[in-house]
């Protein structure tokens, strides 16, 4: 007589097993979600989206590298919702106003919280995530230990925000209570393409990393127009003849004037 076939989940109710995570499926959200901006990370997702209520790690080859980029759809999408301020804790370059308004996220909705003290930053943090006001919290967090870690993703469950904390790649080889990890880098094949590996979630590991775009398609878009005025102007100038050699030398007027600032106008080196 042959052995009858068991599944441990076949007495559950069909609610019940909804709540259980198999291990070699995606998981489902058990809170709140916003949705990336991206169909193709969201697939990728529990629940298809930024968990609220959790704290999501990105770790990134440089501290500003690409999380404006990957992060201004969900900010702008909880601001637009009436959920509070953004609140940046320790970041690297001051936030450009109008590009961030350009895509929806107004500087007014800022809230800039400037220290270089690993202390001062886990502080502030901690009182903007137990702020009912506050939609999200952006930290760049590179000393953070592991038990400090935990802390904010308490803070963030019990107030229900949107945490995401920006660490270097090293982080990688430590622990982390994060219920999301990402590594975010740029693409080694295409420049314009940013790979997102994710190294921690509620499901299998992914073989592949998810490839989204490194810049908005208005970007992209004044990129090109700006490259094109660029090869023109060049051609045009190639059409007359110059009398005699000239040295050309460019004025950096603003230079030790002004840091640079994330999601600047246009990188006219590109």
């Amino acid at each position: 007589m042959g052995l009858a076939s068991f599944d441990p989940l076949a007495s559950l109710s069909s609610s019940t097993q909804q709540k259980v995570w198999r291990g070699d499926e995606l998981g489902h959200a058990d809170s709140r979600i916003i949705a990336t901006g991206y169909e193709a990370l969201d697939a990728q997702l529990p629940g298809g989206g930024w968990p609220v209520g959790a704290l999501t790690e990105l770790l990134l080859a440089s501290p500003e590298s690409h999380a404006w980029q990957l992060l201004l759809p969900a900010l702008a999408q909880a601001v637009q919702q009436g959920r509070g301020p953004v609140t940046l804790v320790g970041a690297p370059c001051e936030p450009f106003g109008p590009s961030l308004a350009a895509r929806g996220l107004p500087v007014e909705a800022l809230l800039w919280v400037r220290s270089e003290a690993p202390a001062a930053r886990l502080w502030a943090c901690e009182q903007a995530l137990r702020c009912a006001d506050v939609a999200a919290v952006m930290a760049w967090l590179p000393q953070a230990r592991v038990g400090e870690l935990r802390r904010l993703q308490l803070a963030a469950a019990q107030h229900e925000t949107l945490l995401f904390v920006m660490r270097p790649e090293s982080a990688a080889r430590s622990t982390s209570p994060a219920r999301l990890r990402l590594q975010v880098a740029t693409s080694a094949q295409d420049p314009s393409q940013i790979d997102i590996h994710i190294l921690k979630r509620r499901g299998p590991p992914l073989a592949a990393p998810v490839q989204l775009p490194a810049r908005s398609e208005r970007m992209s878009a004044l990129l090109a127009a700006s490259r094109l005025r660029r090869k023109l102007r060049r051609q045009q100038e190639g059409e007359l003849q110059p009398i005699e050699q000239a040295t050309v030398l460019r004025l950096d007027l603003h230079k030790g004037k002004e840091k640079g600032h994330a999601l600047d106008r246009l990188a006219m080196a590109a």
